[in-house]
């Protein structure tokens, strides 16, 4: 096997022969968050270092009976919390294409091991920036499912009302290989020809009052958008009626209820902080989030498709402090959660739109123009 020098993966495995299918021999690496019967699953965290499941989560399971070859468990944010390839169990994940940079988080392993060429296909999950900000970060291809198309069964939860499962690999195609075994949906025709993307500048906030970046880099690939036969319109998405943040605050607080905080020192320092954090959020300002989002997921938007970038900042240093730069970072990313849509990374362009057919043939076309 290849050598790992940028610590993608917690646990690698002897591949065995492949089935036939769609993705015959095809190797595929799996973030730590998913069950894998008989292979240690740690879900990025001391507590369950020595863990090793008795089932193999559904997502997983799909890929592997299409044909794709397990050659090991990919690194990430403890319980995928956190936008940066730092963890403190199992060491800092690096970036093979920007050396020194962030991998970004939590899909920090899949994305690194995807662009050092240490497997084919890779899963990740995106709650609030996961698959795409890595994916955008290594210069790969990934998409943020919508909201409860991909099983989560077998996955450690961490916000339920916004956890995803996204295929990663470095091309559109092959995405869309992957996705179409995981949704049993054909792979869409590429096309972009007659829709109308919306150019956001800005994106919505998430009800906390803090105001959000701005970018123009977008615009770089508004030519060969229309090239394709789109046309490319300027774009704003309402703001949420209140703050959401309680919501996730509230759901990671009982993800972790049988272990939080009854075995809070045995977590990282940054998920611990998290964790107190989310102790504060009260009643009543969980119950305006839940309300909001219900709210936000009615919208319907005025254009098919929206393109922005992923990350709209410097990427951060491989050993930045994570609670200092996690906000400004993924601007562009967290809301496209709170909607419940989809939204596919190739390299730092983000197509996002209500449904996966869409942003993927988008992609496709984009891919092979």
């Amino acid at each position: 096997m290849n050598d790992d020098r940028w610590n993608a993966f917690i646990t690698r495995v002897d591949p065995e022969e492949p089935k036939p299918g769609p993705l015959s021999g095809r190797t595929l690496a799996v973030k730590d968050l998913f069950d894998t019967a008989g292979v240690r699953t740690t879900y990025g965290s001391g507590l369950y270092a020595d863990h090793v499941p008795t089932r193999t989560a559904v997502a997983a399971q799909r890929l592997l009976d299409a044909g794709a070859v397990l050659v090991g468990k990919t690194n990430l944010t403890e319980f995928a919390w956190g936008v940066l390839g730092d963890n403190q169990w199992h060491g800092l994940c690096r970036n093979p294409t920007r050396p020194g940079l962030t991998t970004g988080g939590s899909s920090s392993g899949s994305a690194a091991a995807l662009a050092a060429g240490l497997c084919d296909l890779a899963l990740g999950t995106d709650t609030g920036c996961s698959v795409r900000l890595p994916s955008a970060a290594c210069e790969v291809v990934g998409l943020k499912s919508q909201w409860g198309l991909i099983s989560l069964k077998g996955v450690f939860p961490l916000c339920p009302t916004l956890d995803t499962v996204g295929p990663m690999a470095r091309s559109v195609a092959e995405v869309a290989l992957a996705w179409s075994v995981l949704t049993e949906r054909p792979v869409p025709e590429p096309g972009v020809a007659g829709l109308t993307v919306g150019l956001l500048r800005q994106p919505p906030g998430i009800g906390d009052g803090r105001v959000t970046e701005t970018s123009d880099a977008a615009e770089e690939w508004v030519s060969d958008l229309e090239q394709l036969g789109a046309r490319v319109v300027e774009a704003r998405i309402p703001e949420p009626d209140a703050n959401t943040w309680p919501q996730f605050q509230h759901e990671a607080l009982q993800s972790h209820a049988t272990t939080f905080p009854s075995r809070a020192d045995e977590y990282g320092v940054v998920m611990r902080k998290k964790l107190e954090a989310a102790q504060r959020a009260t009643a009543d300002e969980i119950a305006a989030a839940y309300r909001a989002i219900e709210t936000w997921r009615s919208y319907e938007p005025e254009v098919d498709l929206f393109v922005t970038p992923c990350y709209a900042v410097e990427l951060p240093p491989e050993d930045a402090d994570e609670l200092e730069v996690r906000l400004p970072l993924t601007s562009f990313l967290r809301w496209v959660n709170l909607t419940g849509w989809a939204g596919l990374a190739i390299g730092n362009m983000q197509l996002i739109a209500p449904r996966d057919e869409v942003v993927l043939a988008a992609g496709l076309a984009w891919e092979s123009r």
